[in-house]
């Protein structure tokens, strides 16, 4: 289905940029919220430095060229908001930028070439020319890509809530962008919903079961205005959840910390449950701090010895990291890994001493008392060698003494990446901002997609009493 932009301005939410209570985080007693201010502030100029201004795609990673994530794309549409309200950059500036990304996304060919085109049935690929914005080679169409750039392209929606003809195109873009986007074709396997799917040979024969960082595509595809998924989706993919004990807390399982994160950077679950949650006693909020807190006890018990590891340094996730390959260091087989989903749980531990700051930093609304600390460790330790132009570099390992195939090794703290990372530049920005204003989340109470999408799952409770149908 193709719907028009101009007809579907008629139907933009009357919610968007709803006001909600929201408590701030409490008065900044440690001298860190300069450094907080640092951070947030370097972090968007990954965002609005490198993204391509002729038609709003932003690199995978600098400064190695790079294609365009499009997921990286959402956070950047996260991002702008954020900008605007710190005054980085004026409301206008961000509006144009954003209307310029819409657009894009909007125009651009969807069809089931594999060459030539950016999308099909509403999704798009995983990786885009950054000057085309057509298909990179030969990646996936991805779900979970596609709702990542959705939820910033929703944040858009809500937060530019102007009459100005710009944000009136704005609202009306997101909308046609969002409700283009085909979910019942996506359920391959029925109710579950698909990874990804490739023109040559059809869809990937997995489907996203929990649990991870597929919340908000379930979410999205439940909210639909179009091509809504049913609850039993839902229920279907709760149901492969993981549950059990990991350093002391019990919590669903998932290794690396951005499934933890990615969905809380849109959505705000605190006090709201679903009936996996009910039958818990708990919401997701507490259980991505309790998946922290196993973290940080992780690092601070160290089983596997590698150099640094303690009570302020701590966070595995997905990232980049030194090399693949296997060292003798200190009369020990190390096995070392480049990028790599890097975690610890029960359900899995997955660790060669490298750390990404980003795991901490998405944690920050978790577990601020132990997230900050870590941070303003790291860049007090390991300076430039590690926080540089656009804040922190994706990653670092102080075991790490050989020869890498990326980034550089120091020879006193070991090796750092030389490189930023979109995907994990904007939980940072993100993050900081949900734990200190609440903005985004914010923005997407008041969404309507968001408020129906979490009520079909099931949702009642906090925030979302009485908005339920």
């Amino acid at each position: 289905m193709k719907c028009s932009a101009a007809v579907l301005a008629a139907s933009v939410l009357a919610a968007c940029g709803a006001n909600h209570t929201f408590t701030p985080a409490p008065p900044d007693t440690t001298g860190a919220g300069a450094f907080l201010d640092t951070l947030q502030r370097r972090t968007f100029g990954y965002f609005w430095d490198l993204t391509n201004p002729a038609n709003g795609l932003t690199p995978d990673r600098s400064p190695t060229p790079s294609f365009s994530s499009i997921a990286a794309v959402g956070f950047a549409l996260t991002a702008y908001p954020i900008g605007v309200e710190h005054g980085y950059v004026t409301r206008a500036a961000a509006r144009d930028r954003a209307l310029t990304t819409l657009r894009f996304f909007w125009t651009a060919p969807q069809d089931s070439a594999a060459t030539g085109v950016t999308g099909y049935h509403g999704f798009f690929y995983h990786f885009l020319d950054m000057t085309t914005g057509r298909r990179f080679q030969t990646v996936e169409l991805s779900t979970i890509d596609t709702a990542l750039l959705l939820g910033g392209v929703l944040t858009c929606q809500s937060y530019f809530d102007g009459v100005d003809p710009g944000e009136v195109e704005i609202r009306a873009l997101a909308e046609s962008i969002y409700a283009r986007t085909d979910w019942q074709w996506a359920q391959n396997h029925l109710p579950a919903i698909a990874l990804g799917w490739h023109p040559e040979d059809g869809f990937i024969p997995y489907d996203w079961r929990g649990y991870n960082e597929a919340m908000l595509i379930y979410i999205l595809a439940l909210g639909s205005p179009t091509h809504p998924v049913g609850p039993e989706a839902w229920t279907a993919w709760t149901s492969t959840y993981s549950w059990g004990i990991f350093e002391g807390q019990t919590h669903l399982g998932f290794a690396p910390l951005f499934g933890h994160q990615y969905s809380h950077v849109w959505i705000d679950f605190r006090a709201i449950q679903d009936a996996y949650m009910r039958g818990r006693g708990l919401d997701y909020f507490e259980n991505s701090r309790r998946a922290t807190l196993a973290q940080q006890a992780y690092a601070v018990a160290n089983p596997g010895a590698w150099t640094g590891y303690g009570a302020n340094l701590w966070g595995l996730t997905a990232s980049d990291g030194p090399a693949d390959v296997t060292l003798t260091l200190s009369g020990r087989s190390r096995q070392f890994h480049t990028y790599f989903a890097r975690g610890a749980s029960f359900t899995e531990i997955q660790d060669d001493g490298t750390i990404s700051p980003t795991a901490a930093a998405g944690s920050i609304p978790f577990a601020p008392e132990l997230a900050i600390p870590a941070l303003l460790a790291m860049r007090r330790t390991y300076g430039t060698n590690l926080f540089s132009t656009y804040g922190f570099l994706d990653a670092f390992n102080p075991t790490f003494r050989g020869t890498p195939q990326q980034g550089r090794v120091d020879p006193q703290a070991g090796w750092f990446d030389t490189d930023y990372l979109g995907i994990d530049q904007g939980p940072i920005l993100a993050m900081i901002e949900n734990y200190r204003t609440g903005l985004v989340w914010r923005l997407l109470r008041g969404n309507a997609h968001i408020v129906l999408g979490l009520c079909r799952a099931g949702f009642t409770g906090g925030w979302l009493a009485g908005r339920c149908p």
